[in-house]
């Protein structure tokens, strides 16, 4: 299982290499700029990671969109960020 963290907003094309060069098990956290994917109008492009997507609540913080995450999105802090990377194998970073 790897942790893949992207730090594009959805309507970059580095979102579409990274979807698809994960695997069924891996997980995927949005941060700095990453984190507008979670809002629920962009649900649609994370379909595919359900139950595996991720954002890291400071970036989220900062951006004045912590109130609107969606639901589906599982919402961590740098101490929770830090425990995926230590329950995967390795993280890829998408840029």
């Amino acid at each position: 299982m790897l942790l893949h963290t992207l730090n594009r907003p959805p309507s970059s094309r580095v979102l579409d290499q990274a979807l698809a060069g994960m695997g069924p098990e891996d997980r995927l956290l949005l941060i700095e700029d990453g984190v507008i994917g979670a809002l629920p109008a962009q649900r649609e492009r994370f379909a595919g990671v359900a139950g595996r997507l991720y954002a890291l609540h400071e970036d989220l913080a900062a951006r004045g969109l912590l109130t609107r995450c969606d639901d589906a999105v599982r919402v961590v802090d740098v101490e929770g960020f830090v425990a995926l990377t230590e329950t995967c194998e390795r993280t890829v970073s998408w840029y």
